[in-house]
């Protein structure tokens, strides 16, 4: 069972991030596939949504570091897909430890430069498929060089304080949410992914969240 998926800790990124350089709508339905307090929670409070659009919320919280992560990105991609309109997906880079702050820092840069789509999940294939050392951020800028990316721009706003304070932020976000593991699923800043099975049952239940929140509006 898939507790969680990347068992690490939360660096303190709210004292200064160091520059770097797993992996609440009441349902009284009986009948319901998935049950509050198994395969997901009702995180307590205001909901803690990440940003102030007004449309349903989905948010997977990854790293490139996390081999789970990559068996759930290609999944995830056709989750998004079949999310109905007035529902938003977006991604979150986990950074954890000091290993992770290099993806999160690539993750903003690739954002940036309009080249995520065509390079997310050829990142996860190279790290983890094709075992290439792609671990530090220089890697990482030859990873992105290889695929078009100007390697310098890339350095440039992959360590630009921009992207700091995003990662800062992202750090806050985790804690308020209570994120110790990837993949994790928000949705709509209420609910958090728990004990799913398997990786598809975390994006069935993703999609049963995400319609039934959308339903409630």
């Amino acid at each position: 069972m898939f507790k969680r998926f990347a068992r690490l800790r939360i660096l303190a990124l709210l004292g200064g991030l160091v520059l770097a350089s797993a992996c609440t709508a009441a349902n009284n339905d009986a009948a319901a596939p998935y049950a509050d307090g198994t395969q997901y929670v009702t995180m307590p409070g205001a909901p803690q949504r990440y940003s102030a659009e007004g449309k349903v919320e989905v948010v997977e919280v990854f790293s490139y570091g996390c081999v789970h992560c990559a068996h759930f990105a290609p999944m995830a991609e056709e989750m998004r897909k079949q999310l109905p309109a007035g529902v938003v997906f977006k991604m979150v880079p986990a950074a954890f430890s000091d290993q992770w702050v290099p993806y999160a820092r690539a993750f903003y840069a690739a954002k940036k430069l309009g080249v995520l789509d065509a390079t997310h999940l050829a990142l996860f294939k190279a790290k983890f498929d094709e075992h290439y050392p792609i671990s530090t951020l220089d890697e990482l800028a030859d990873f992105y060089a290889s695929k078009g990316v100007d390697r310098a721009k890339f350095m440039s706003i992959a360590s630009s304080d921009e992207v700091t304070a995003q990662i800062k932020h992202d750090g806050e976000m985790l804690q308020k949410w209570e994120v110790d593991g990837t993949p994790t699923i928000i949705v709509n800043g209420k609910y958090r992914s728990s004990q799913v099975k398997s990786l598809g049952e975390l994006s069935a239940m993703t999609l049963w969240l995400a319609n039934r929140e959308l339903g409630t509006k």
